[in-house]
Formats: C-alpha cells, sequence, structure tokens
C-alpha cells in the first residue's frame, strides 16, 4: 500500500419509516454499512478516514513511501522469510527493501511490516516487484512475487517559443496559453 495522505468519506443516511413501502429495507442496509456505529445507525456522525484505494498521482521529485506487509493466511507456521522490493524503471532498478536477514519464523495470521521511501527522479512507467520467499513446516522452499505498475508525471510542463513580430518585439508563448511581448532595444 503506498503511503499517502488519507481521504475523508462522508456517510450518506438513508432511513424510512417501516410503514412505507421500502418497509425496514433502508434500516438493515444501514446496520450492513461498516462506516455506521452499531446502535446508532440512524445518527450521522460526520466524515471517517479511508485508506487509498490505489497509487494515485505520483509526480517527479515526490518522496514514494509505501508499507509491505506479509501476512501468513495459512494454518502452518513459516520459517525463514525473505521479503524484497526492487523499483523498476525504464533506465535502471533500484534494490528499496533488501533484508539481510530472513524472518525466522511466522504464526498462523502474523505478519512482518516494512516501509520504503525512494524519491522518485525518472518520468515514465515504473514497477515495484515484492518478491517474498519462506520455507514450509514440510521443508518444502516456496516463493512469489507481486508486482504493482505506476506512472510518473511531469509536476510542471513549460514550453516556450520565441518568435519576432514588427517593430523589433519579441512575443513569447508559454505553454500556448499566455503571450507576453517584450521590446528589444
Amino acid at each position: 500500500m503506498r503511503l499517502t495522505k488519507p481521504t475523508l468519506f462522508t456517510n450518506i443516511l438513508v432511513t424510512c419509516e417501516e410503514r412505507y413501502l421500502p418497509g425496514n429495507l433502508f434500516n438493515h442496509l444501514m446496520k450492513d454499512d461498516p462506516s455506521t456505529v452499531k446502535g446508532a445507525e440512524t445518527l450521522m456522525l460526520g466524515e471517517i478516514l479511508t485508506l487509498p484505494q490505489n497509487f494515485g498521482n505520483i509526480f517527479l521529485g515526490e518522496m514514494f513511501s509505501s508499507y509491505i506487509s506479509v501476512h501468513n493466511d495459512s494454518n502452518q507456521v513459516v520459517k525463514d522469510i525473505l521479503v524484497k522490493a526492487d523499483l523498476q524503471a525504464s533506465s535502471q532498478c533500484l534494490n528499496l527493501l533488501a533484508s539481510s536477514a530472513a524472518v525466522a519464523e511466522l504464526k498462523p495470521d502474523c505478519c512482518t511490516d516494512d516501509v520504503i521511501h525512494h524519491e522518485v527522479k525518472e518520468i515514465g512507467t515504473h514497477i515495484l516487484v515484492c518478491p517474498v520467499s519462506y520455507t514450509m513446516q514440510t521443508g518444502e522452499k516456496m516463493y512469489f512475487r507481486k508486482f504493482f505498475k505506476f506512472q510518473v508525471l511531469k509536476p510542471l510542463d513549460v514550453k516556450t517559443k520565441f518568435c519576432n513580430a514588427e517593430a523589433r518585439a519579441v512575443c513569447i508563448w508559454v505553454c500556448g496559453s499566455y503571450t507576453q511581448y517584450f521590446k528589444t532595444k
């Protein structure tokens, strides 16, 4: 998960009295809504923080931070967990996380977590590759990789074009939308 500022989500309250056509349908839906407080489903509590659903926009020069978590979903203890994180760009491949020592063991429903940081210095497609290797209780070695692809954009795009105009004036176009005239001596 990319570490970014959380966004606010406003719960929309929709209720209906039981005697009307929808009956208690809206009230049942509000009880199942994760953004409501149990027992107070019909009260508007305001905004809650939500986690980002995607990488969002990443711009050149920005600090890319990501939270990497490996969770043991099985019912077995796994051993020798080794987690890496590589960031591949068009011209280079950077190793952002390379644990020199493997985590000795990971019990069921437990996790190992890391946070990585990197200042983005190249425009274009980037791929965060997270390979994980571990050993099962039977001694069998397992391995998997996850890929997270994202684009790095220009924070500002400035284009200039010079041309000579009448009366020895120079006109400049910046991004094709702004024109300024300068008199030359």
